[in-house]
Protein backbone atom coordinates (compact mmCIF):
# COMPACT_ATOMS: atom_id res chain seq x y z
CA UNK A 1 0.00 0.00 0.00
CA UNK A 2 2.95 2.25 0.81
CA UNK A 3 4.90 1.12 -2.36
CA UNK A 4 2.03 2.23 -4.41
CA UNK A 5 1.05 5.68 -2.77
CA UNK A 6 4.48 6.62 -3.59
CA UNK A 7 4.41 5.91 -6.53
CA UNK A 8 1.09 7.65 -7.36
CA UNK A 9 2.86 10.72 -5.26
CA UNK A 10 6.05 10.26 -7.56
CA UNK A 11 3.43 10.04 -11.11
CA UNK A 12 1.63 13.34 -10.01
CA UNK A 13 5.04 14.98 -8.92
CA UNK A 14 6.34 14.44 -12.29
CA UNK A 15 3.56 15.54 -14.06
CA UNK A 16 3.51 18.79 -12.37
CA UNK A 17 7.29 19.12 -13.05
CA UNK A 18 6.70 18.38 -16.72
CA UNK A 19 3.91 21.22 -16.83
CA UNK A 20 6.13 23.43 -14.98
CA UNK A 21 9.04 22.89 -17.48
CA UNK A 22 6.80 23.98 -20.51
CA UNK A 23 6.60 27.38 -19.40
CA UNK A 24 9.18 30.10 -20.91
CA UNK A 25 9.33 33.61 -19.86
CA UNK A 26 9.29 36.17 -22.48
CA UNK A 27 10.55 38.95 -20.35
CA UNK A 28 13.24 38.76 -18.02
CA UNK A 29 12.45 41.66 -15.85
CA UNK A 30 15.66 43.48 -16.55
CA UNK A 31 15.69 44.83 -20.14
CA UNK A 32 14.34 44.33 -23.87
CA UNK A 33 16.28 41.37 -24.84
CA UNK A 34 13.94 39.53 -26.91
CA UNK A 35 12.14 42.33 -27.82
CA UNK A 36 11.85 45.18 -30.09
CA UNK A 37 9.27 48.65 -31.41
CA UNK A 38 8.03 48.27 -34.23
CA UNK A 39 5.77 50.54 -35.14
CA UNK A 40 4.63 54.33 -33.15
CA UNK A 41 6.15 56.75 -31.13
CA UNK A 42 4.70 55.83 -27.39
CA UNK A 43 7.14 54.85 -25.06
CA UNK A 44 7.83 51.60 -23.07
CA UNK A 45 10.57 51.79 -20.36
CA UNK A 46 11.49 48.89 -17.94
CA UNK A 47 10.72 49.42 -14.16
CA UNK A 48 10.84 47.36 -10.78
CA UNK A 49 10.91 44.34 -13.18
CA UNK A 50 7.81 45.12 -15.18
CA UNK A 51 7.34 47.04 -19.19
CA UNK A 52 5.99 50.00 -18.32
CA UNK A 53 3.82 51.36 -21.61
CA UNK A 54 3.61 55.60 -21.39
CA UNK A 55 0.84 57.21 -23.39
CA UNK A 56 1.63 59.89 -26.24
CA UNK A 57 -0.31 62.60 -27.79
CA UNK A 58 -1.22 62.47 -31.37
CA UNK A 59 0.88 58.99 -32.27
CA UNK A 60 -0.40 56.10 -34.14
CA UNK A 61 -1.10 52.62 -31.92
CA UNK A 62 2.41 51.79 -30.82
CA UNK A 63 3.62 48.30 -30.38
CA UNK A 64 6.50 46.25 -28.46
CA UNK A 65 7.19 43.07 -30.43
CA UNK A 66 8.43 39.34 -29.81
CA UNK A 67 11.31 38.79 -31.77
CA UNK A 68 10.38 34.91 -32.38
CA UNK A 69 6.98 34.31 -34.02
CA UNK A 70 4.78 31.89 -32.57
CA UNK A 71 1.89 29.31 -33.74
CA UNK A 72 0.29 27.14 -31.01
CA UNK A 73 0.75 28.29 -27.49
CA UNK A 74 -0.48 29.20 -24.25
CA UNK A 75 0.34 32.90 -22.77
CA UNK A 76 -0.14 34.05 -19.60
CA UNK A 77 0.67 37.63 -18.43
CA UNK A 78 -0.50 40.33 -15.75
CA UNK A 79 -1.28 44.06 -16.55
CA UNK A 80 -2.27 47.13 -14.86
CA UNK A 81 -3.77 49.71 -16.71
CA UNK A 82 -4.55 53.28 -15.59
CA UNK A 83 -8.60 54.40 -15.77
CA UNK A 84 -8.82 56.23 -19.61
CA UNK A 85 -6.63 53.94 -21.55
CA UNK A 86 -7.40 51.70 -23.95
CA UNK A 87 -4.74 48.84 -24.75
CA UNK A 88 -3.93 45.46 -25.82
CA UNK A 89 -1.71 42.14 -25.72
CA UNK A 90 -1.16 41.13 -29.71
CA UNK A 91 -0.80 37.54 -31.07
CA UNK A 92 -0.50 35.44 -33.93
CA UNK A 93 -0.01 39.22 -35.65
CA UNK A 94 2.22 40.65 -38.54
CA UNK A 95 3.97 44.33 -39.74
CA UNK A 96 4.37 43.29 -43.46
CA UNK A 97 5.38 46.39 -45.61
CA UNK A 98 2.89 45.10 -48.19
CA UNK A 99 0.45 45.65 -45.97
CA UNK A 100 -0.52 49.31 -45.16
CA UNK A 101 3.09 49.91 -44.83
CA UNK A 102 3.96 47.70 -42.05
CA UNK A 103 1.14 48.17 -39.96
CA UNK A 104 -0.04 45.82 -37.16
CA UNK A 105 -2.65 43.63 -37.78
CA UNK A 106 -3.74 40.46 -36.13
CA UNK A 107 -5.50 39.30 -32.89
CA UNK A 108 -5.90 41.36 -30.04
CA UNK A 109 -6.98 40.38 -26.63
CA UNK A 110 -8.30 43.87 -25.14
CA UNK A 111 -7.60 45.58 -21.97
CA UNK A 112 -10.62 48.10 -21.51
CA UNK A 113 -11.27 50.88 -18.78
CA UNK A 114 -14.49 52.53 -20.55
CA UNK A 115 -17.83 51.77 -18.96
CA UNK A 116 -18.81 48.77 -21.82
CA UNK A 117 -16.63 46.80 -20.05
CA UNK A 118 -14.90 44.43 -22.75
CA UNK A 119 -11.73 43.37 -21.36
CA UNK A 120 -10.88 40.06 -22.70
CA UNK A 121 -12.80 40.46 -25.85
CA UNK A 122 -10.57 39.70 -28.90
CA UNK A 123 -10.28 42.53 -31.51
CA UNK A 124 -8.51 41.89 -35.23
CA UNK A 125 -6.42 44.87 -35.40
CA UNK A 126 -6.39 46.90 -38.90
CA UNK A 127 -8.22 43.88 -40.22
CA UNK A 128 -12.16 42.77 -39.51
CA UNK A 129 -12.12 44.41 -36.20
CA UNK A 130 -14.43 43.02 -33.74
CA UNK A 131 -14.39 39.18 -33.18
CA UNK A 132 -15.55 38.51 -29.90
CA UNK A 133 -16.83 41.33 -27.80
CA UNK A 134 -18.50 41.02 -24.19
CA UNK A 135 -22.00 41.80 -25.51
CA UNK A 136 -21.67 37.92 -26.33
CA UNK A 137 -20.84 37.02 -22.77
CA UNK A 138 -22.38 39.97 -20.53
CA UNK A 139 -21.17 37.98 -16.92
CA UNK A 140 -17.50 38.32 -18.14
CA UNK A 141 -17.74 42.26 -17.74
CA UNK A 142 -17.30 42.02 -14.08
CA UNK A 143 -13.83 39.98 -14.52
CA UNK A 144 -11.77 42.94 -14.52
CA UNK A 145 -10.60 44.51 -11.95
CA UNK A 146 -9.86 48.69 -11.41
CA UNK A 147 -6.30 49.93 -10.69
CA UNK A 148 -5.41 46.11 -9.74
CA UNK A 149 -3.18 43.98 -11.84
CA UNK A 150 -5.24 41.66 -13.80
CA UNK A 151 -4.08 38.33 -15.14
CA UNK A 152 -4.86 37.56 -19.17
CA UNK A 153 -4.59 33.43 -20.21
CA UNK A 154 -4.55 33.24 -23.96
CA UNK A 155 -5.01 29.51 -25.31
CA UNK A 156 -4.15 29.66 -28.91
CA UNK A 157 -4.35 25.89 -30.40
CA UNK A 158 -5.07 25.65 -34.31
CA UNK A 159 -8.12 27.06 -35.13
CA UNK A 160 -9.05 27.79 -31.62
CA UNK A 161 -8.55 30.58 -29.43
CA UNK A 162 -9.75 31.20 -25.99
CA UNK A 163 -9.40 33.83 -23.30
CA UNK A 164 -9.44 34.25 -19.62
CA UNK A 165 -9.75 37.55 -17.27
CA UNK A 166 -8.59 36.72 -13.67
CA UNK A 167 -9.37 33.06 -14.52
CA UNK A 168 -12.98 33.77 -15.46
CA UNK A 169 -13.74 32.57 -18.89
CA UNK A 170 -14.17 35.79 -21.49
CA UNK A 171 -14.00 34.73 -24.75
CA UNK A 172 -13.70 31.88 -27.31
CA UNK A 173 -13.68 31.55 -31.37
CA UNK A 174 -13.10 29.47 -34.11
CA UNK A 175 -11.13 31.18 -36.66
CA UNK A 176 -8.11 30.25 -39.29
CA UNK A 177 -7.02 33.58 -40.59
CA UNK A 178 -3.96 33.71 -39.03
CA UNK A 179 -1.69 30.32 -37.88
CA UNK A 180 1.41 32.33 -36.77
CA UNK A 181 2.94 36.12 -35.51
CA UNK A 182 4.47 37.56 -32.92
CA UNK A 183 3.45 38.52 -29.66
CA UNK A 184 3.33 42.30 -28.96
CA UNK A 185 2.24 45.04 -26.17
CA UNK A 186 0.39 47.86 -27.13
CA UNK A 187 -0.26 51.46 -26.22
CA UNK A 188 -3.22 53.03 -27.92
CA UNK A 189 -3.15 55.99 -29.59
CA UNK A 190 -4.79 59.10 -28.23
CA UNK A 191 -5.79 62.55 -29.13
CA UNK A 192 -6.71 63.54 -25.71
CA UNK A 193 -4.75 65.39 -23.78
CA UNK A 194 -5.66 64.38 -20.02
CA UNK A 195 -4.25 60.65 -21.25
CA UNK A 196 -1.16 61.90 -22.03
CA UNK A 197 1.69 60.42 -19.84
CA UNK A 198 -0.78 57.75 -17.90
CA UNK A 199 0.75 54.30 -18.05
CA UNK A 200 0.15 50.89 -18.40
CA UNK A 201 2.19 48.08 -17.30
CA UNK A 202 2.92 44.00 -17.63
CA UNK A 203 4.91 41.70 -15.88
CA UNK A 204 5.07 37.85 -15.35
CA UNK A 205 5.04 37.55 -19.11
CA UNK A 206 5.12 33.35 -19.99
CA UNK A 207 4.08 30.97 -22.66
CA UNK A 208 4.21 27.39 -23.39
CA UNK A 209 4.43 26.12 -26.67
CA UNK A 210 5.48 22.33 -26.05
CA UNK A 211 2.57 20.56 -26.70
CA UNK A 212 -0.06 22.87 -25.48
CA UNK A 213 -3.13 20.78 -26.06
CA UNK A 214 -1.53 19.04 -22.79
CA UNK A 215 -2.28 21.61 -20.81
CA UNK A 216 -5.38 23.41 -22.56
CA UNK A 217 -8.26 24.20 -19.96
CA UNK A 218 -11.81 22.38 -19.87
CA UNK A 219 -13.92 24.22 -22.30
CA UNK A 220 -16.56 26.10 -20.62
CA UNK A 221 -20.26 24.90 -21.16
CA UNK A 222 -21.25 28.32 -20.13
CA UNK A 223 -20.10 30.96 -22.86
CA UNK A 224 -21.38 31.35 -26.08
CA UNK A 225 -18.46 30.51 -28.64
CA UNK A 226 -18.14 32.40 -32.17
CA UNK A 227 -17.26 31.09 -35.42
CA UNK A 228 -15.20 33.26 -37.36
CA UNK A 229 -14.57 30.97 -40.16
CA UNK A 230 -17.27 32.36 -43.31
CA UNK A 231 -20.24 30.32 -44.30
CA UNK A 232 -19.00 27.60 -42.16
CA UNK A 233 -21.12 25.19 -38.95
CA UNK A 234 -18.72 24.98 -36.12
CA UNK A 235 -19.42 21.77 -33.96
CA UNK A 236 -21.20 23.38 -31.29
CA UNK A 237 -23.24 25.08 -33.92
CA UNK A 238 -24.12 22.02 -35.35
CA UNK A 239 -25.41 20.59 -31.94
CA UNK A 240 -27.59 23.40 -31.27
CA UNK A 241 -28.91 22.93 -34.43
CA UNK A 242 -28.02 25.77 -36.92
CA UNK A 243 -28.09 25.67 -40.57
CA UNK A 244 -26.59 27.49 -43.09
CA UNK A 245 -29.25 29.52 -45.45
CA UNK A 246 -26.87 30.50 -47.55
CA UNK A 247 -24.13 28.30 -48.49
CA UNK A 248 -21.37 31.17 -49.56
CA UNK A 249 -20.48 29.74 -52.68
CA UNK A 250 -24.31 29.01 -55.21
CA UNK A 251 -27.66 29.79 -55.14
CA UNK A 252 -29.02 26.93 -53.73
CA UNK A 253 -32.02 27.65 -51.54
CA UNK A 254 -32.99 30.91 -52.93
CA UNK A 255 -34.89 32.59 -55.88
CA UNK A 256 -36.22 36.08 -57.02
CA UNK A 257 -39.10 36.87 -54.88
CA UNK A 258 -41.35 37.17 -58.27
CA UNK A 259 -39.33 34.20 -60.28
CA UNK A 260 -38.99 30.37 -59.68
CA UNK A 261 -35.16 31.01 -60.28
CA UNK A 262 -32.30 33.16 -58.70
CA UNK A 263 -31.92 36.31 -60.90
CA UNK A 264 -29.95 36.46 -63.80
CA UNK A 265 -28.95 40.05 -62.88
CA UNK A 266 -28.32 42.18 -60.20
CA UNK A 267 -26.81 39.93 -57.46
CA UNK A 268 -23.23 38.45 -57.17
CA UNK A 269 -21.13 36.32 -55.36
CA UNK A 270 -17.81 37.18 -55.28
CA UNK A 271 -15.31 35.46 -52.14
CA UNK A 272 -17.92 33.97 -49.97
CA UNK A 273 -19.77 37.48 -49.58
CA UNK A 274 -23.33 37.66 -51.28
CA UNK A 275 -23.60 41.65 -52.72
CA UNK A 276 -26.65 43.31 -54.28
CA UNK A 277 -24.96 45.21 -57.19
CA UNK A 278 -25.57 49.04 -57.48
CA UNK A 279 -28.26 49.94 -60.58
CA UNK A 280 -30.09 53.31 -59.82
CA UNK A 281 -31.42 53.23 -55.78
CA UNK A 282 -35.22 52.00 -57.27
CA UNK A 283 -36.75 48.99 -54.76
CA UNK A 284 -36.40 45.78 -56.22
CA UNK A 285 -36.17 47.08 -60.00
CA UNK A 286 -32.95 45.79 -60.86
CA UNK A 287 -32.43 42.02 -59.58
CA UNK A 288 -35.24 41.98 -57.37
CA UNK A 289 -35.75 40.69 -54.11
CA UNK A 290 -34.49 37.27 -53.52
CA UNK A 291 -36.07 34.90 -51.07
CA UNK A 292 -35.90 31.70 -49.73
CA UNK A 293 -37.09 28.51 -50.90
CA UNK A 294 -38.63 27.49 -47.30
CA UNK A 295 -40.88 29.22 -45.08
CA UNK A 296 -40.11 29.41 -41.93
CA UNK A 297 -41.98 29.73 -38.63
CA UNK A 298 -40.14 30.18 -35.37
CA UNK A 299 -36.91 30.34 -35.94
CA UNK A 300 -33.37 32.30 -34.42
CA UNK A 301 -31.92 34.26 -37.76
CA UNK A 302 -28.41 35.62 -38.16
CA UNK A 303 -27.01 37.55 -41.12
CA UNK A 304 -23.38 39.30 -41.05
CA UNK A 305 -24.17 42.66 -43.46
CA UNK A 306 -21.78 45.49 -44.64
CA UNK A 307 -23.47 48.46 -45.84
CA UNK A 308 -21.65 50.62 -48.61
CA UNK A 309 -21.67 54.52 -48.41
CA UNK A 310 -25.45 55.86 -48.42
CA UNK A 311 -26.87 52.27 -49.24
CA UNK A 312 -30.17 50.79 -48.18
CA UNK A 313 -31.88 47.63 -48.30
CA UNK A 314 -33.59 45.12 -45.44
CA UNK A 315 -33.90 41.27 -44.49
CA UNK A 316 -37.26 40.79 -44.39
CA UNK A 317 -39.19 37.24 -42.42
CA UNK A 318 -42.81 36.66 -42.99
CA UNK A 319 -42.84 37.16 -46.13
CA UNK A 320 -45.59 36.54 -48.72
CA UNK A 321 -44.24 36.60 -52.39
CA UNK A 322 -48.12 36.51 -53.63
CA UNK A 323 -48.82 39.99 -52.03
CA UNK A 324 -47.97 43.31 -54.34
CA UNK A 325 -47.35 41.58 -57.45
CA UNK A 326 -47.22 45.37 -58.67
CA UNK A 327 -43.89 48.10 -58.39
CA UNK A 328 -41.76 48.02 -55.33
CA UNK A 329 -40.81 44.91 -52.86
CA UNK A 330 -42.64 41.96 -51.56
CA UNK A 331 -44.61 42.47 -48.09
CA UNK A 332 -43.10 41.55 -44.45
CA UNK A 333 -41.19 42.44 -41.79
CA UNK A 334 -38.66 44.49 -42.12
CA UNK A 335 -35.48 44.42 -39.93
CA UNK A 336 -34.07 47.67 -42.01
CA UNK A 337 -30.89 48.45 -43.19
CA UNK A 338 -29.35 51.82 -43.98
CA UNK A 339 -26.82 54.45 -44.00
CA UNK A 340 -28.04 56.50 -41.19
CA UNK A 341 -26.10 59.03 -42.02
CA UNK A 342 -25.81 59.54 -45.71
CA UNK A 343 -29.28 57.96 -46.91
CA UNK A 344 -32.46 59.97 -46.67
CA UNK A 345 -34.39 57.48 -45.84
CA UNK A 346 -33.37 57.47 -42.61
CA UNK A 347 -35.20 61.33 -41.75
CA UNK A 348 -38.52 59.61 -43.20
CA UNK A 349 -40.86 57.53 -41.16
CA UNK A 350 -41.77 58.42 -37.67
CA UNK A 351 -39.29 58.99 -35.11
CA UNK A 352 -36.81 57.32 -37.04
CA UNK A 353 -38.21 54.12 -37.67
CA UNK A 354 -37.21 53.77 -41.12
CA UNK A 355 -33.37 53.80 -39.44
CA UNK A 356 -30.96 50.92 -39.30
CA UNK A 357 -32.03 47.90 -36.70
CA UNK A 358 -35.59 49.47 -37.08
CA UNK A 359 -38.60 47.10 -37.63
CA UNK A 360 -39.29 49.30 -40.95
CA UNK A 361 -42.03 51.89 -40.44
CA UNK A 362 -43.53 50.39 -37.52
CA UNK A 363 -41.06 50.47 -34.47
CA UNK A 364 -38.01 52.65 -34.61
CA UNK A 365 -34.21 50.66 -32.87
CA UNK A 366 -32.32 53.02 -30.91
CA UNK A 367 -30.28 55.98 -31.86
CA UNK A 368 -26.69 54.59 -29.81
CA UNK A 369 -27.30 51.11 -31.36
CA UNK A 370 -24.23 49.38 -31.70
CA UNK A 371 -23.49 49.95 -35.13
CA UNK A 372 -19.71 49.58 -36.49
CA UNK A 373 -19.69 51.76 -40.07
CA UNK A 374 -17.23 49.97 -42.57
CA UNK A 375 -17.43 46.73 -40.68
CA UNK A 376 -19.03 43.90 -40.98
CA UNK A 377 -22.25 43.75 -38.44
CA UNK A 378 -24.40 41.27 -37.62
CA UNK A 379 -28.51 40.95 -37.36
CA UNK A 380 -30.40 38.82 -35.59
CA UNK A 381 -33.73 38.10 -35.32
CA UNK A 382 -35.29 35.70 -33.43
CA UNK A 383 -39.02 34.85 -33.56
CA UNK A 384 -41.14 32.38 -30.60
CA UNK A 385 -44.75 32.98 -31.73
CA UNK A 386 -45.60 36.18 -31.79
CA UNK A 387 -42.95 37.65 -29.78
CA UNK A 388 -40.22 39.29 -32.38
CA UNK A 389 -36.97 40.44 -30.99
CA UNK A 390 -34.20 42.25 -33.46
CA UNK A 391 -30.68 42.39 -32.54
CA UNK A 392 -27.33 44.15 -33.51
CA UNK A 393 -24.18 42.89 -32.68
CA UNK A 394 -25.74 41.07 -29.91
CA UNK A 395 -27.67 43.97 -28.75
CA UNK A 396 -30.96 43.81 -28.70
CA UNK A 397 -32.79 47.10 -30.03
CA UNK A 398 -36.37 46.38 -31.44
CA UNK A 399 -38.92 43.78 -29.34
CA UNK A 400 -42.52 43.29 -29.87
CA UNK A 401 -45.66 40.86 -30.37
CA UNK A 402 -47.46 40.83 -33.19
CA UNK A 403 -51.64 40.14 -32.94
CA UNK A 404 -51.75 42.53 -30.13
CA UNK A 405 -53.88 46.21 -30.17
CA UNK A 406 -50.80 47.75 -30.04
CA UNK A 407 -49.26 46.07 -33.23
CA UNK A 408 -52.30 46.54 -35.02
CA UNK A 409 -52.56 50.43 -33.63
CA UNK A 410 -48.99 50.38 -35.34
CA UNK A 411 -49.65 49.06 -38.59
CA UNK A 412 -53.11 51.43 -39.04
CA UNK A 413 -50.21 54.08 -39.12
CA UNK A 414 -47.73 52.75 -41.59
CA UNK A 415 -47.43 52.29 -44.91
CA UNK A 416 -48.78 48.59 -44.48
CA UNK A 417 -52.13 49.70 -43.30
CA UNK A 418 -53.15 48.71 -47.25
CA UNK A 419 -51.83 45.32 -46.41
CA UNK A 420 -55.16 43.01 -44.15
CA UNK A 421 -53.35 41.67 -41.28
CA UNK A 422 -50.08 42.65 -42.16
CA UNK A 423 -47.52 40.66 -40.20
CA UNK A 424 -49.79 38.69 -38.63
CA UNK A 425 -48.99 34.95 -40.69
CA UNK A 426 -47.69 32.40 -39.07
CA UNK A 427 -45.24 31.37 -41.62
CA UNK A 428 -43.19 32.91 -44.15
CA UNK A 429 -40.06 33.55 -46.29
CA UNK A 430 -37.10 35.34 -45.83
CA UNK A 431 -36.14 37.94 -48.00
CA UNK A 432 -32.87 39.59 -48.85
CA UNK A 433 -33.76 43.04 -50.54
CA UNK A 434 -32.14 44.48 -53.58
CA UNK A 435 -33.05 48.42 -53.01
CA UNK A 436 -30.29 49.44 -55.97
CA UNK A 437 -27.51 49.95 -53.85
CA UNK A 438 -24.70 47.76 -52.96
CA UNK A 439 -24.71 46.02 -49.31
CA UNK A 440 -23.13 43.10 -48.83
CA UNK A 441 -24.05 39.43 -47.04
CA UNK A 442 -21.94 36.67 -45.77
CA UNK A 443 -22.69 33.72 -42.65
CA UNK A 444 -26.43 33.59 -43.01
CA UNK A 445 -27.48 30.81 -40.47
CA UNK A 446 -31.09 29.44 -39.38
CA UNK A 447 -31.60 27.51 -36.06
CA UNK A 448 -35.72 26.86 -36.18
CA UNK A 449 -37.34 26.27 -32.68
Amino acid sequence: MKKSLLIITLTVLTVTLTAQEQWENLFNGKNFSGWKKIIGTAEYVVRDGCIVGISKLHTQNSFLATNKVYRDFILELEYKIEQGLNSGVQFRSLSKKDYNNGLVHGYQVEFDTSPRSWSGGIYDEARRGWLYYLEMNPPAKTAFKKDCWNKIRIEAIGNSIRTWLNDIPVADIIDDMTAEGFIALQVHATRDSSLVGKEIAWRNIRICTKNPEQFRWADSKTIYQANCIDNTLSEIEKKQGWKLLWDGRSTAGWRGARLKTFPEKGWAIEDGILKVKKSDGSESANGGDIVTTKKYRNFELQVDFKITEGANSGIKYFVDTELNQGAGSSIGCEYQILDDKKHPDAQSGINGNRQLGSLYDLIAAPEDKPYRPKFFNRARIVVKGNRVAHYLNEVKIVEYERGTQMWKALVACSKYRLWPDFGETEEGHILLQDHGEEVWFKNIKIKEL
